[in-house]
């Protein structure tokens, strides 16, 4: 096995998944204001070391996802945070895209920047102690969208990035996420993020990239969030497990979902359903942020400092995860 697969399986192997705590700056204000906390580096921080010292990281997270701001502080201890997470059996993680911008010529849609200065951002964050990145691209769908051009463009931003990263000695994250947003309906949704992957995986092969050390963090098969329609777990699992035997070459090691605006209960749910049904060679894991730390967050902002408090809510949501990417979650234990 080369080193970068033996990276991907430490990530997401023997039931754990990702913690995505890689919100800029700009989304984690909202979150903390949006739950009446001020959001000062020190609260970023507070909350997020709250998180990552919790007792269930070592079994549960198998990699961890920072910002900028948040791979370069230190913790309580004294130690820098990617010391943190390597102490706790975590591999840390770096998100490197600088956002997604309009696409030129096509107004709706969006192209995620970052690729000018990448190789030095990340010989830099390789030395603060990342093993792992991640680069998001978003497709909406319409009638006429996600466009070829989205399409194609975001894909060789992927692969580039990607070859940068596996230079640098790093295993790529690749994101592309079609997002809930519209009134589509499943079986659209299944169709448009196959072409999706599919046009990823052939960019990341015309770039040589090592697909052993690569893990894809799709979106998973659902309608439209305003659509009104309904499908069952089931369902969901069944044409997300299709869309990706269908479009994912052998070689890749997993699939770590995203929650994309599900709530806690329903990104849980469906991974395990996912996982119930899965009939391929892939792990099917979880790459969560609001859904690993919505509630805790509600918890947390009532008294910052009742960090044991935060941390039972923490490790609860993190335990049902791990469940679920080893298709053993039930309600009755959600529930205990």
């Amino acid at each position: 096995m080369s080193e970068l697969n033996n990276i991907a399986l430490k990530i997401i192997g023997n039931g754990k998944g990702i913690l995505a705590a890689d919100e800029s700056t700009g989304t984690m204000t909202k979150r903390l204001e949006g739950v009446h906390v001020k959001s000062s580096p020190e609260n970023r921080l507070l909350f997020r070391e709250t998180l990552f010292t919790s007792e269930r990281m070592n079994d549960c997270i198998g990699g961890v996802i920072l910002y900028d701001e948040t791979i370069k502080q230190s913790s309580k201890s004294g130690k820098k945070i990617p010391e943190l997470i390597s102490n706790l059996t975590s591999v840390p993680g770096i998100k490197v895209d600088t956002g997604a911008k309009t696409l030129a010529n096509s107004k709706e849609e969006k192209i995620t920047e970052g690729l000018d200065g990448l190789r030095e951002r990340l010989n830099e964050y390789y030395k603060l102690g990342a093993r792992f990145t991640k680069w998001r691209a978003v497709y909406i769908i319409s009638d006429k969208y996600p466009s070829k051009l989205a399409i194609q463009t975001n894909a060789q931003a992927l692969a580039r990035y990607s070859a940068l990263v596996q230079e640098c000695g790093m295993v790529p994250i690749v994101e592309p996420e079609v997002l809930m947003d519209g009134n589509h309906t499943a079986y659209d949704c299944y169709k448009k993020t196959t072409e999706v992957i599919k046009k990823c995986f052939d960019e990341l092969e015309l770039h040589k990239i090592d697909l052993k050390g690569v893990i894809l963090k799709p979106n998973m098969i659902l309608p439209g969030s305003s659509s009104g329609k309904k499908i069952t777990n089931e369902e969901i699992a069944k044409l997300t497990i299709k869309c990706l035997k269908e479009s994912v070459p052998s070689e890749v090691p997993g699939v770590a979902f995203l929650s994309g605006g599900q709530t806690e209960i329903e990104a849980t749910e469906n991974l395990n359903q996912i996982n119930i049904h899965n009939n391929t060679n892939f792990i099917m894991t979880y790459s969560y942020g609001r859904a690993l730390q919505q509630s805790a967050l509600k918890f947390w902002s009532k008294d910052i400092k009742n960090i044991k408090g935060t941390q039972e809510l923490f490790n609860h949501r993190a335990n049902m995860c791990s469940l679920a990417a080893q298709g053993k979650w039930s309600k009755e234990l959600e529930n205990k």
